[in-house]
């Protein structure tokens, strides 16, 4: 089912439906981004802080970077989908009221791992906001087995968008 559209949601005065990010960049010291997703709006708080906000069934990718006097401590990648208030939801450092996690890597090696498989579907020309929650669950499976990442590939993509178009 699509999410909603942004006008749609734009009436309610509930904003509880709407999924909120919060990303930071202090120099040198933690970075917190979006990779990928297509947020409905970005809010600027002050220099070093911003929100993203998603519509329900959204899917992004946020990556946490910090370091310290001596180096890099610390390397996250999170792929989320943001849900709807009726969708058990995962809490969330950052991410409120939670979100679906669908990969979570740790460690320099792991989410280099992940970037270049997210690489690799922008190289096709397909976003990866829109390829299949299944793969991303099936890449996290695959990286706590610790077995080799499975690519994604167009013909899988066209299976994704098949099976979503049929009713």
């Amino acid at each position: 089912m699509p999410p909603p559209s942004l006008a749609v949601l734009v009436g309610q005065t509930d904003a509880a439906q709407l999924t909120r990010v919060s990303l930071t960049y202090v120099e040198q010291r933690i970075k917190l981004y979006l990779r990928f997703g297509e947020p409905a709006r970005i809010t600027r708080l002050d220099h070093w802080r911003r929100v993203a906000v998603f519509l329900p069934g959204a899917v992004f990718c946020r990556i946490r970077w910090q370091a310290n006097d001596y180096g890099t401590i610390s390397w996250q990648l999170m792929v989320m989908q943001a849900c709807t208030p009726l969708d058990a939801v995962q809490r969330i450092p950052g991410v409120l009221p939670g979100a679906l996690l669908l990969l979570h890597a740790e460690g320099e090696l792991v989410v280099r791992a992940v970037l270049a498989q997210i690489d690799a579907i922008d190289a096709l020309g397909i976003s990866p906001a829109a390829v299949s929650p299944a793969y991303w669950r099936t890449l996290c499976n695959r990286l706590a087995a610790r077995l080799p990442l499975s690519a994604y590939t167009t013909e899988r993509h066209a299976a994704w968008l098949a099976g979503r178009a049929s009713p």
